[in-house]
């Protein structure tokens, strides 16, 4: 049986860790719960009412994920029932102990021109408004959160919610043609999948207005040089554009699976915790690779680093 001494370390270490830090770290749980007022079961038999596409996975041995989503006939705009494959993918990927990067793309050559009306206009009401924003802002969170290195490839149109979805990952590429555009302020609202705070992070509070409100064309030129995106690909081809992708993807991930999923939560605690919260957890992920058997193997090779 544990001791009390023991005990009482865990109920310490427990009080001390702060919510986002708990967010952060503990797979499964998400931004708002039913203190918030959000009733996910509520949501998701709404949801359930808007059928259409599909949000596909393929994990590849690589370690690399592909996440489609497919809905080509409305340029692979979310229904309902899209939002919750989402979070089921989202899950599954969190389960993934095996995986090291995602690729999020759009089928078709186009990524997504974001809600699908239909639900938009069923889901009329300021109440059903907020919902729906808590139900996507907590998938997205945890999708970035995923201790997978992710990239969008962003081919035709990245819109609305389309645009917001890239700004959940780390990284983005674009091919020549596409475009992203928040087209939030054209339709009366501002972005409410947490783009707007995510698009600040990525470029700046001031450029991030003027993108929002300028409901500015984010050609693959100008994305670049705002620092939206991080390079734009040779080849338009739909199978190209993604093997470029993958091979982008590909420097980023060599290695141990447990050595690359730590360093990305390392850095994701960076970001988002305070300075002392992050330190320490950068030290608790230290205790889980050190002296483990990729640390122990590179110490027994460590001359061939120095040719």
């Amino acid at each position: 049986m544990e001791s009390q001494q023991e005990m009482a370390a865990s109920l310490l270490k427990t009080s001390s860790m702060s919510l986002r830090t708990k967010l952060l770290h503990q797979t499964g749980l998400s931004l708002y719960n039913t203190s918030h007022g959000f009733h996910e079961e509520e949501v998701k038999k709404k949801l359930q009412q808007f059928p259409g596409g599909s949000i596909d996975l393929q994990k590849e041995d690589n370690g690399i994920g592909i996440l489609t989503l497919n809905n080509p006939s409305k340029r692979n705009a979310f229904s309902g029932v899209m939002m919750l494959q989402l979070l089921e993918r989202v899950i599954e990927l969190e389960n993934w102990t095996e995986g090291k990067g995602l690729i999020v793309r759009g089928a078709k050559n186009t990524f997504s021109s974001g809600s699908d009306l239909n639900a938009v206009k069923a889901l009329g009401t300021p109440e059903d408004g907020v919902a729906l924003c808590m139900f996507m802002q907590n998938t997205l969170t945890r999708l970035m959160r995923l201790p997978l290195i992710s990239v969008a490839l962003v081919q035709g149109w990245a819109l609305g919610g389309g645009a917001e979805f890239v700004t959940a990952c780390d990284f983005r590429l674009m091919t020549r043609e596409s475009t992203i555009r928040f087209v939030h302020k054209e339709m009366g609202i501002i972005p409410s999948w947490g783009g707007a705070t995510r698009l600040a992070d990525i470029i700046g509070s001031k450029q991030a207005l003027k993108v929002l409100s300028g409901a500015l064309k984010l050609d693959s030129k100008l994305a670049l040089s705002l620092g939206m995106v991080d390079e734009v690909l040779q080849s338009s081809d739909e199978a190209e554009s993604l093997k470029e992708a993958q091979e982008w993807l590909n420097q980023f991930i060599q290695g141990p699976p447990e050595v690359i999923r730590a360093l990305k939560k390392t850095v994701s605690s960076g970001k988002e915790l305070c300075f002392e919260e992050a330190l320490q957890t950068e030290r608790d992920l230290v205790g889980t690779l050190w002296g483990g058997p990729a640390n122990l193997e590179a110490i027994a090779r460590k001359g061939k680093f120095c040719k």
